[in-house]
């Protein structure tokens, strides 16, 4: 069995082309573009590649998935999955790409390289019909899941630096994040 040298994979998976579906994409280029993500943690945009993750996600040893989710809630309702509770999320269609984490999350257990730990976090789709951008709730909401990304990398550890802080002081979500 291979080593597991990234400790902490950040991947957001969806289809930027079928609107709020880019949820995933979309959450990791905010971040790519604010943040600097620490040493041992990956950040990736998984777009709509499926069984072609694999080897990345086998290479690591905890795993933070983003994407958006359908759940009988509003559109931008936060979302967060983990465990078992996982599974009949992603088997659950909401386009051509969640067949795909299921068949990853198939094949990590065949072949025994579930991580450690594995959580979905995401928000609740207004629209994924074809169509460039995010509907305006799931963007009015997305400031709140990056925060949630962020939050979730720090309690395993791995604490991002703003690239630019003094840009980032003003933003009301910073002030909480950092208690400024």
């Amino acid at each position: 069995m291979a080593s597991r040298p990234i400790e902490l994979l950040i991947l957001g998976l969806g289809n930027v082309l079928c609107g709020d579906d880019g949820l995933g994409p979309t959450a990791v280029a905010h971040l790519e573009h604010d943040w600097l993500e620490p040493e041992g943690c990956r950040l990736a945009d998984g777009g709509t590649l499926g069984l072609a993750l694999l080897p990345l996600v086998e290479d690591a040893r905890r795993v933070v998935l983003i994407d958006a989710v359908r759940l009988d809630e509003a559109p931008g309702s936060p979302v967060r999955l983990e465990g078992e509770e996982l599974e009949p999320a992603v088997r659950e269609r909401l386009s051509v790409h969640q067949v795909g984490v299921a068949d990853i999350l198939d094949a990590l257990r065949w072949r025994d390289r579930l991580p450690e730990s594995l959580v979905l976090l995401g928000l609740v789709p207004e629209s994924v019909g074809l169509g460039l951008g995010l509907s305006p709730p799931v963007a009015a909401a997305l400031p709140s899941l990056v925060e949630r990304v962020l939050a979730e990398a720090a309690d395993r550890g791995f604490p991002f630096q703003p690239r630019d802080a003094s840009a980032l002081v003003s933003a009301p979500h910073a002030r909480a994040l950092f208690g400024l």
